[in-house]
């Protein structure tokens, strides 16, 4: 490579989801704030969506890869918030919402939502997963991913973040279905 040019770096698109931001009055960040802090640690062509710390960006794979341990230093030292963050590629995305089992010919979309796993699962701690927990619902792994189906809504369901965590012994946060719908539409466009 001749001196003075660059090898082009390309751009992909990822989605971070932070966990617990504007839920319920606590862990308060602007919107405008976050943007700020994926900027400063070199995403481009950020949006959010709704307030509670869904981030579509594009960057350079090493970019990405640090992306959730630089923004979550920053929250901390600059806000005092310990906020644990997922991040998915568009392609993964794409395959998050053409495997949820419970999406069929006139299922109620409205009942169903995603669990993005930090780290997937080990086998032995999905054994662990209890199906009786929280009758009617139904919670089946794929992947890094748990689709969640709760006909009495998920704020009745035991199948909790915190229960999901220390079963599968990684960090869950949940969306629901038309939140990951939307997700991938934005990383879409």
């Amino acid at each position: 490579m001749a001196a003075g040019h660059t090898r082009a770096t390309s751009n992909r698109t990822y989605l971070a989801l932070l966990r617990g931001i504007n839920v319920g009055g606590r862990n308060r960040l602007p919107m405008a704030a976050l943007t700020d802090l994926f900027a400063e640690a070199g995403c481009r062509r950020i949006r959010t969506y709704i307030q509670s710390g869904n981030v579509v960006f594009d960057a350079p794979g090493s970019v990405a890869n640090t992306v959730a341990s630089r923004v979550s230093s920053r929250l901390a030292e600059q806000l005092g918030l310990e906020v644990p963050m997922v991040t998915r590629t568009a392609s993964e995305m794409e395959q998050i919402v053409a495997s949820n089992p419970f999406v069929e010919p006139d299922a109620d979309l409205t009942v169903l939502h995603t669990g993005f796993c930090l780290h997937p699962p080990k086998p032995a701690r999905l054994a662990d997963l209890d199906p009786d927990r929280s009758p009617p619902d139904n919670c089946v792994a794929h992947g890094g991913e748990l689709y969640l189906r709760c006909p009495n809504g998920i704020a009745r369901s035991k199948f909790t973040s915190t229960y999901l965590d220390r079963t599968l012994g990684t960090t869950v946060t949940i969306r629901n279905w038309r939140t990951t719908l939307a997700l991938l539409d934005l990383i879409r466009a």
